[in-house]
């Protein structure tokens, strides 16, 4: 699992061990940010569900 875009763009991300949690794949990740994108901007972002933390590092990379 990898940050995909922003300032940790290819960053490694170590995930927790069993199937407790199923990381979001970078695939959906792309995709939800690209449909997000313009709201973004200078907004708060909260992970509720944040097994892996996954999206919400990808949200603080992109800014």
């Amino acid at each position: 699992m990898r940050v995909i875009a922003g300032k940790a763009k290819s960053l490694r991300l170590k995930t927790v061990e069993g199937f407790g949690t199923r990381p979001t794949t970078d695939r959906i990740k792309e995709t939800l940010f690209n449909m997000i994108n313009t709201k973004l901007a200078d907004c708060d972002f909260l992970d509720l569900f944040s097994g892996s933390g996954a999206i919400g590092i990808e949200a603080l990379s992109r800014g």
